[in-house]
């Protein structure tokens, strides 16, 4: 009997350790997608974080939808630089500072101007990739402010 009860205890045990596994990681999928709002626009941005997401960028990918981007997040303010290695497509490049203020904006950055470099002439925390055209639709200028929703 007492056999039973550590086998049925054990097995609760391995259920439970299974299922927060699980979950821990359905999470932090679910975690990777925010949204960014400008105006009245809002965009789902997959959160690129670390240096290897960082290098990586929306490179290999063949387009961007018109309401997504990808935002990059430093762990210290500072001038950011950016290229378009391996782009596919052109992009709306944009620099937010860490009171996610616009500090910059390059608009139109072709993958065939890789190796050239863009950098924000001020510091920022952020940096949004968006479609071409995304800045001017939309009327984004430097001193727009952006929301992060989480």
């Amino acid at each position: 009997m007492l056999n039973k009860n550590y086998f049925f205890l054990f097995l609760i045990i391995i259920v439970l350790t299974i299922s927060f596994y699980l979950l821990d990681n359905r999470n932090s999928d679910s975690q990777d997608v925010r949204q960014v709002k400008i105006g009245n626009t809002v965009l789902d941005v997959k959160l690129a974080k670390t240096g290897e997401e960082q290098a990586r960028g929306l490179s290999g990918l063949d387009s961007l939808g018109r309401n997504e981007g990808m935002l990059f997040v430093f762990e210290s303010s500072q001038k950011q630089s950016f290229w378009m290695k391996d782009m596919n497509f052109p992009i709306d490049i944009i620099w937010i500072d860490e009171n996610k203020i616009v500090v910059y904006i390059k608009e139109n950055a072709k993958p065939e101007s890789y190796p050239e470099t863009f950098i924000s002439v001020e510091d920022s925390k952020y940096v949004l990739e968006v479609f071409a055209g995304f800045s001017k639709e939309n009327n984004l200028k430097q001193g727009d402010r952006v929301e992060f929703v989480y």
